[in-house]
């Protein structure tokens, strides 16, 4: 018997020994990465355009990166443009705290000694400039997918944002989720071509719905909180913030589920149309229950064409039954 737990109690020192050696490397483990682009961008006109699009009306960078009024569809608040400062953590149901980084120039709270390399990086494959991963509430695994062009175009617009001297709350990840998350960068391997809208406007389409962070929105998740793939797009994901509760609707052609299985495609442009005239200053306070982290005002500003490219893009997707109530506090 003596011998037997011996060898038992070896056994267990080994496993225990072997446990902390593999948490040990795996705290100082980098994520797998590339090194970032020496390239200076080239601040063309066309850029400096396609990048304001892309920011501030396709992937609503400022959405997170800024603070918020509490008026209808939760404007950007004048002046705090891309500071940073929304933050998630465990009233949301994240394993920590990760607050919304400042994308400013300011040299010591933003972008301001970042090379563009770095900001590109940091983008599409989720890697700081010290190497370490970003906690994916960056969607960098939708925005990998983001065109070259379209990815320089936004680094140099994010160049032109006034600097602004505030810090965000430190980021803390929980055990073990803080080892896991230096698995979920990815480095690209090769150039990122967007399609083109002019010979396949439905993949166009597509590939707005992918970087415009729709279909991580609108998708339901797991209790992990990752996407269901096979329900991607159709809705339910409960969303808690200073807007309240919301339930994300289904973006599927299901035909009773689904807004996009009764509307044509020129009421859904319409619909976002419908708030373009709507800013910061002339938003009204939301009804009790029915205000919206859906980001309406910025998105109104998308071209027609592009929102058209969207609708014919969902249009072409398996209807899935799930019929959401996406206001279940309203009054």
């Amino acid at each position: 018997m003596k011998t037997f737990l011996k060898v038992v109690g070896g056994l267990a020192l080994v496993i225990v020994g072997l446990l902390i050696g593999v948490v040990s490397w795996l705290s100082l483990r980098k994520p797998a990465s590339h090194p970032a682009s020496t390239e200076k961008f080239e601040a063309t006109p066309a850029r400096l355009a396609r990048g304001e699009y892309v920011v501030e009306h396709v992937t609503d960078c400022l959405g997170c990166h800024s603070d918020h009024l509490t008026t209808y569809g939760f404007p950007v608040k004048p002046g705090t443009e891309g500071q940073g400062g929304f933050v998630f953590d465990k009233k949301l149901g994240f394993p920590g705290v990760v607050a919304a980084q400042n994308i400013t120039s300011d040299a010591e709270f933003g972008l301001g000694k970042w090379t563009d390399g770095e900001v590109l990086r940091a983008i599409r494959e989720g890697i700081d400039r010290n190497g370490d991963a970003l906690f994916p509430m960056m969607p960098y695994q939708h925005l990998r997918y983001m065109g070259d062009e379209d990815a320089k175009s936004v680094v140099v617009y994010l160049r032109t944002l006034k600097p602004v001297h505030s810090g965000v709350p430190a980021k803390h990840i929980d055990f073990p989720v803080n080892l896991f998350v230096k698995f979920a960068p990815k480095p690209l391997d090769g150039p990122v071509n967007a399609p083109d809208p002019q010979k396949d406007h439905i993949a166009y389409g597509g590939y707005l719905v992918r970087i415009g962070g729709c279909i991580e929105c609108h998708s339901p998740h797991d209790d992990k909180n990752n996407l269901i793939a096979d329900k991607a797009l159709s809705g339910g994901w409960q969303m808690i913030g200073p807007w309240g509760r919301n339930f994300t609707p289904n973006l599927t052609p299901h035909p009773t589920d689904s807004y996009l299985g009764r509307a044509t495609r020129e009421e859904f442009i319409g619909r976002f149309k419908s708030f373009e005239a709507m800013n910061a200053m002339n938003a009204p306070e939301a009804p009790k229950g029915r205000n919206t982290v859906m980001p309406w005002l910025p998105f109104s500003h998308m071209t027609e064409d592009d929102l058209g490219a969207i609708y014919d893009y969902l249009k072409t997707l398996k209807p899935i039954a799930n019929k959401v109530n996406a206001f279940p506090d309203a009054g």
